[in-house]
């Protein structure tokens, strides 16, 4: 139903050819919202639940879980759609995007700005359930998001706008909890912005190619062959940064030895990458979720 063709529809009757165009709107919708692929969202959530555990000392109200797991949800939704958006000129002649729904017109322009403007109104009405604090800080989450897909047209740096989008949940997440951000809410954050650059490195690597002959900036393309060696260093500091962040909050053994395993899926990700291939530099990003993983459950058993 969903692969049915336009053409097809015209020997129906009325009925069945609206279903059937309504079902293939809602695919492609759901496809631009890419969730049908949720990476993203565990790439954010693992470590918003991060910031909720600690901030509330291992034992976070269940309604602010609910909050910000289904606004992780839907801003990362609403990430990817205004994304696409600022991407459909270009996005048809990248070898990995060019069967997004924008460019092969499964969904218009005008359609997916409306998307984006629902899922965010649908985020704000989350944000509602929280507290003044939080809410004063989501207008901050709207222009992260709305701004990053245009920045590769201005700067090699896109990823730290990302960085700073995808990680604004855990200040809101301290606000939610204590009504303010301790310096281990904002170190963790920084944490947080050093290993998405370090990540949407591996990412940007995967289309570098194909971004050097449209002219799309990332910071892949800025490191050129010292790309190995940022992700690296982003890496490192990140780790760093949540070794201090364990040691203020006092973090028991747990902490540490899931970091300690965060290190090794590190170590990993630059064996995928050593050659550069496509393949490998996507599969050494896909595995950040588990590295933020390995650190979210040292996080529960300390707290356990």
């Amino acid at each position: 139903m969903f692969n049915a063709h336009p053409l097809h529809t015209r020997r129906t009757d009325p009925a069945q050819s609206a279903y059937v165009i309504t079902a293939d709107k809602f695919h492609a919708a759901w496809q631009l919202m890419r969730a049908d692929k949720p990476i993203g969202t565990y790439l954010l959530l693992w470590p918003t639940l991060w910031a909720l555990w600690i901030a509330a000392g291992g034992t976070p109200e269940w309604h602010l879980i609910l909050i910000f797991s289904l606004g992780v949800w839907i801003t990362r939704s609403a990430g990817c759609v205004i994304n696409d958006f600022a991407d459909r000129k270009v996005d048809g002649h990248v070898k990995r995007t060019a069967a997004r729904p924008l460019p092969t017109r499964r969904i218009s322009s005008k359609e997916a700005v409306g998307l984006f403007v629902g899922l965010m109104l649908a985020a704000f009405v989350l944000v509602l359930f929280t507290n003044q604090a939080t809410i004063l800080l989501s207008p901050i989450a709207l222009f992260l998001a709305f701004s990053y897909p245009f920045m590769k047209r201005y700067t090699h740096f896109p990823q730290v706008v990302l960085g700073m989008a995808f990680g604004w949940g855990i200040p809101m997440a301290f606000t939610a909890t204590l009504g303010e951000v301790p310096l281990a809410g904002w170190l963790i954050y920084i944490a947080k912005i050093l290993w998405t650059v370090a990540y949407d490195t591996q990412y940007a690597m995967v289309d570098r190619d194909d971004d050097l002959k449209i002219g799309i900036k990332s910071t892949a393309v800025f490191f050129g062959n010292h790309d190995r060696l940022a992700i690296a260093l982003l890496q490192a500091a990140s780790l760093a940064i949540l070794v201090w962040v364990g040691n203020i909050e006092q973090l028991g053994f747990a902490y540490f030895l899931g970091l300690f395993v965060a290190v090794g899926f590190f170590i990993y990700q630059h064996w995928l990458i050593k050659d550069r291939e496509r393949d490998g530099c996507f599969k050494a990003f896909l595995n950040n979720h588990l590295a933020e993983l390995a650190v979210l459950i040292g996080i529960f058993v300390t707290y356990w």
